[in-house]
């Protein structure tokens, strides 16, 4: 779509790719979101539009190649907090629908932890 040379384009311009704004978090706070987050299976690329963490910074602390030993305890920690969430949600349901339900979450939570 071509605009006409007169008018002036009033939109604001996109943010540089991955952000949105600027970050308001301490590293330590930004690497327990992002294990939360990455516990969630949210994208890097999300997490750093929504946020505001350097897309570098949350990709290092996935592959393991920052804080290696204490990063993948904190997804761990969130991994089972989301487990323990999901289960007490399936008290909402029926019988036989929460006994599936919880063994969906139960071999989702298996497969997440031996990666």
């Amino acid at each position: 779509m071509n605009r006409p040379a007169d008018k002036k384009d009033s939109r604001t311009p996109s943010p540089p790719y991955g952000y949105s704004r600027e970050c308001a978090y301490s590293r330590e706070e930004q690497m327990h979101i992002v294990a939360e987050f990455h516990a969630h299976k949210i994208r890097p690329s999300r997490i750093a539009y929504r946020i505001g963490i350097d897309i570098a910074f949350i990709e290092e602390l996935i592959a393991g190649e920052s804080e290696a030993e204490l990063f993948p305890r904190l997804v761990a920690h969130y991994r089972k907090q989301r487990f323990q969430q999901r289960m007490r949600d399936t008290n909402t349901r029926s019988a036989i629908s929460r006994y599936e339900q919880q063994q969906k979450i139960e071999l989702e939570f298996r497969e997440e932890t031996e990666l």
